[in-house]
């Protein structure tokens, strides 16, 4: 089934995003992971991916073949562009379709500023769009930033670029993290006016430890507000502490972003999936009452 058209029914569609083995040893945890969030019902999982062509490429294909297949649950498979050819991509949209996945979330991923070359057969996401709605029928996502990219020179040319991509066949958008509502709220009032009227899903990670947050905002340039601060300053030397209390703000962003009509909630729960319990725990009779 394309993702997309989950978010006919009117309810907030909810999924998960994890991460594939970084080790081979590692493997029997993710699964375990898998097992655990697929009791919690989501409508999709996300697999996040490596360098195009790697074998963590195929690790991807595996989770995502893993999540569709054995637990029919659809999988969101990653892909990135960033220094792949377009036979590296062909090649993996067709290991894609023989595993039955039908959904990709199409990002071009970071530059490596100390490869000596990269191939530019898909100098922005919006080529490797092009190219996946060329290569067969899948259901394309793409990433949004509520607070601009990091390396966009303006809102506006980050809007401009963003609207390309839909132009050229994503089907929903999937924000980068945000802890700060009234910015995710502005960007949508932003997009809206743009006419670009496919669903937004919003993206949420919860506080586990303050190192995690400080790396998380310097790669997405995400702000942090007064209240998230206080939160930080308060219990960073109290993990057990910080951590509640980060789950608690998450699920407070949440609520108060179901209340204001999102279309989905995506959380980035980093292969702890006792993390996305707690949290479907504290949001499962809202979900349930919004049609």
């Amino acid at each position: 089934m394309k993702i997309h058209k989950m978010f006919e029914s009117g309810k907030p569609v909810l999924s998960f995003e994890i991460f594939p083995p970084k080790r081979d040893g590692d493997v029997a945890s993710v699964i375990r992971t898998i097992d655990e969030l697929a009791v919690l019902k989501p409508n999709y999982i996300s697999v996040t991916y490596g360098a195009a062509g790697s074998e963590r490429g195929l690790d991807t294909v595996k989770m995502a073949s893993r999540i569709k297949n054995d637990y029919q649950i659809e999988a969101l498979a990653h892909l990135t562009s960033v220094g792949a050819s377009e036979e590296d991509i062909r090649r993996i949209l067709s290991i894609y379709r023989e595993h039955n996945i039908d959904n990709i979330l199409a990002l071009r991923g970071d530059l490596d500023p100390n490869a000596p070359l990269q191939s530019r057969d898909f100098k922005y996401a919006a080529d490797l769009v092009s190219f996946i709605k060329k290569e067969g029928d899948f259901g394309i996502a793409a990433a949004c930033y509520p607070e601009s990219h990091v390396e966009a020179r303006s809102k506006t040319t980050d809007l401009i670029f963003l609207n390309e991509k839909v132009r050229r066949g994503v089907n929903f958008l999937v924000t980068q993290l945000f802890f700060d509502n009234e910015q995710f709220y502005s960007f949508r009032n932003e997009v809206r006016s743009l006419d670009i009227n496919i669903p937004i899903t919003v993206g949420i990670m919860p506080v586990l430890n303050r190192k995690q947050i400080e790396r998380m905002v310097a790669l997405s340039g995400a702000s942090l507000p007064d209240k998230f601060k206080k939160i930080l300053r308060k219990y960073e030397d109290k993990p057990d502490a910080l951590q509640d209390a980060g789950i608690a703000y998450a699920c407070e962003q949440i609520v108060d972003l179901l209340s204001s009509g999102v279309e989905g909630v995506h959380l980035y729960v980093m292969n702890k999936p006792e993390i996305a319990r707690r949290i479907v725990r504290n949001i499962a009779s809202i979900l349930d009452t919004i049609k």
